[in-house]
């Protein structure tokens, strides 16, 4: 596909408080510059959510400048070219989304919403910590694709198969 450059990956969820913040992080980290990740929302939240900044910061996963955005501020003049769009929640796969910039591959990696866990303080911080190893999981499969080898319609397959590993 690409060579000599990182891959720019976008990931979308209902409010971008949460799941898609976590993905970004992540994958900003494990992709050691080979990947530049970015989220946004449907319908963004007003801040992130404080369980996801405490686990993020726990894990050394750095965080500084994310805040819950707009998935339009990714489809605007001078958005930066996306290889990858994945959708985190049926509530942004349902969504009709724009033509992004760079046509990028597209998949839905479905996640629980931990947001809307309910139970006791520390049955709700495991939900957040359940969709994190998730997002974990299906990252370290991603990044060791062999990209350069697969075409377009081989990276859609492969992407898309993240999305339902198989059990171990």
């Amino acid at each position: 596909m690409m060579q000599g450059r990182s891959y720019h990956i976008l990931f979308l969820s209902r409010r971008n408080s949460a799941r898609s913040i976590m993905a970004q992080a992540i994958l900003n980290k494990i992709g050691q510059g080979r990947f530049q990740a970015f989220s946004a929302a449907v319908d963004p939240a007003e801040a992130i959510e404080p369980i996801v900044q405490g686990l993020l910061r726990a894990a050394d996963l750095p965080i500084d400048d994310a805040r819950p955005k707009h998935f339009s501020d990714f489809a605007a003049a001078g958005a930066p070219e996306l290889d990858f769009v994945f959708t985190l929640s049926d509530t942004a796969a349902g969504e009709p989304l724009p033509e992004w910039p760079g046509l990028p591959v597209t998949a839905h990696w479905r996640c629980a919403d931990p947001v809307l866990a309910e139970g006791e303080l520390w049955e709700k911080r495991q939900a957040f910590v359940d969709v994190m190893s998730q997002l974990e999981r299906r990252l370290a499969i991603f990044i060791n694709l062999p990209f350069e080898s697969l075409d377009r319609m081989s990276l859609q397959t492969q992407v898309r198969a993240i999305a339902d590993p198989p059990s171990p």
